[in-house]
């Protein structure tokens, strides 16, 4: 595992199968040991990995090729590199006991669901980021074996709906008041020396960890050094925001053996559940004298205590990742009861913000296309309309999207006036509506635009609290990847008769991979299935240009 490769190969026949496999099979190591408490044995190992070629050249690849960001330029405005370049920062890699951090470039960019608002990220240069990605791949394992089972945000093989799934298991059976909470400016504010103290990284991680907090931030003509916070932006941010907050979990469940409390902590926003509300309360205050260890806080503006069945403090059910969870009381025979009792229904629905949201989105993209051509219109919106709907395929959200179809029709309807404001409405209903049978279809023939209603409805089986992609499990995590609801169809059935495999390297797909759709004869029209096979990024990044079956 150290360097068995010369600066002079070339950067895409370097053997990544073999590179991929020497590292996993270390990360399964430290994750081993880490889950008997063998300390001495994960930190030798992670003395291994760090010093390791395979892993130095997958870090490079990881920063340079795959991550979505790869294209944003540091404050030494390098925004990509040669293959010389790459094998060149991989060797350098070994250098992390005498590495100089470089300061970050700060830029801002509107949040998702308040695009009025700014969020700063703080962008590492090149090395610093595959300097990043080694170290995390050293670290993330470790720390995958302790984190608390209810912890989902930012790990891999872990979603937003393995939350919400935790969620209906803790209310199904027995309504709770909920406190709804969001940690305010999480990353901005998590103290460093409290952070590295829960770390306890070997002596190299730790320096460059520190140093990497307290690199300083480049804004405009502006230099900051800040006293706290992780920068948003970073490969290992994410982790270290992970491990700040790990524990806080089992500090607030710890507050009553009598009740039982229930936490899911998705990164910075979280929900408590518990059936008495006096325990909830005193649970809340054990929370935040736990966070104000960590220098963190809650914000009070989205701090809410609720009931999941009753009104209370003029609010029923509480929203969390864009989803309204709440409960409905029915009649006995409309649900199972308990004691021969009327009982009452849990269910989990888009949220009416995210709602709104996406019929404001549709609606904002029909206009701006309004001199645009039918097939450009609808090849604009498909992509918005199946992933929103593949997103709440799991909650009860058949009604929505049946609401939302009937709204983009009238957009779709006054796209159509617009262009003709002289024709009459058969005129135009003819011009860019066909009849499929008994349905309607907004098509020019070639291009058909999708409905919401199309996607069914799906349950989603939450991840089990003890598993990790670290700990060897194939079989459990392919067939976890396969039933992914954000998945599309065409993906799913692939996965399923590929085995969970990219057909190039062969290797299994990782719970954090980027899959990507190939063509086998090359025709991206040509979409048959049998012409259809899954790959990993890097993988179809090779076999561009070069003639694959």
């Amino acid at each position: 595992m150290t360097d068995v490769a010369t600066h002079t190969e070339d950067w895409a026949t370097l053997p990544w199968k073999k590179y991929q496999r020497n590292v996993y099979r270390l990360q399964k190591r430290i994750y081993r040991a880490a889950r008997r408490g063998d300390w001495k044995r994960v930190h030798g190992l992670q003395r291994l990995l760090l010093r390791s070629w395979s892993a130095r050249c997958l870090a490079v690849r990881q920063v340079t090729q795959e991550n979505r960001g790869k294209r944003t330029p540091g404050v030494d405005g390098v925004a990509a590199l040669t293959s010389k370049q790459r094998l060149t920062l991989a060797g350098d890699l070994r250098n992390l006991v005498g590495w100089t951090v470089a300061p970050v470039r700060r830029v801002y960019i509107p949040k998702p669901n308040h695009p009025t608002e700014k969020r700063g990220l703080g962008i590492p240069v090149m090395a610093d980021r595959a300097m990043q990605a080694l170290v995390k791949q050293a670290l993330e394992p470790e720390w995958e074996a302790v984190f608390e089972a209810n912890s989902y945000g930012f790990r891999p093989g872990r979603s937003a709906h393995d939350a919400i799934e935790a969620i209906f298991n803790a209310i199904c059976l027995k309504p709770k008041y909920t406190l709804d909470a969001d940690i305010e400016k999480c990353f901005d504010r998590i103290a460093h020396d409290a952070l590295l103290r829960k770390l306890h990284a070997i002596q190299p991680v730790s320096r460059i960890v520190r140093d990497w907090l307290k690199a300083g931030v480049i804004d405009g003509d502006t230099v900051l050094y800040p006293e706290a916070g992780t920068p948003q932006g970073g490969v290992i941010s994410p982790l270290l925001a992970n491990v700040a907050l790990h524990g806080f979990e089992a500090a607030v469940t710890a507050v009553s053996k009598r009740q039982r409390i229930s936490v899911i902590r998705y990164a910075d926003d979280f929900v408590i559940l518990c059936a008495d509300l006096a325990t909830l309360r005193e649970a809340k205050t054990r929370g935040e004298v736990w966070l104000a260890e960590m220098g963190l806080r809650l914000k009070e503006s989205k701090t809410h205590f609720t009931h999941t069945l009753e009104e209370y403090e003029g609010r029923v059910g509480f929203d969390f990742l864009g989803f309204r969870v709440r409960q409905y009381r029915v009649g006995q025979h409309r649900t199972r009861t308990y004691r021969g009792k009327a009982g009452y229904k849990t269910l989990i629905t888009p949220s009416p913000q995210a709602t709104q949201r996406q019929q404001s989105k549709v609606r904002a993209m029909v206009r701006q296309r309004q001199g645009a051509p039918q097939a450009a219109l609808i090849t604009t919106l498909n992509p918005v309309i199946r992933g929103w709907t593949l997103y709440y395929r799991t909650s009860v959200a058949k009604d929505t999207f049946g609401t939302l179809d009937k709204l983009t029709f009238g957009q779709l309807a006054q796209w159509a006036r617009h262009r003709h404001p002289r024709k009459s409405r058969a005129w135009r209903y003819r011009r860019y509506w066909r009849h499929r049978g008994m349905r309607v279809e907004f098509s020019d023939g070639k291009h058909t635009l999708v409905y919401h209603r199309d996607t069914p409805i799906v349950r989603h089986v939450k991840v089990r609290g003890d598993k990790s992609p670290y700990d060897g499990d194939w079989v459990y995590w392919g067939e976890r990847l396969g039933r992914d609801p954000t998945k599309p169809k065409r993906v799913a059935w692939l996965l399923k008769q590929q085995a969970s495999r990219c057909v190039y390297c062969g290797l299994p797909f990782g719970a954090a991979d980027e899959v990507e759709v190939h063509h086998r004869d090359g025709n991206r029209g040509n979409n048959r299935y049998t012409n259809l096979a899954l790959l990993h990024l890097h993988c179809h990044d090779q076999i561009h240009g070069a003639s694959y079956q």
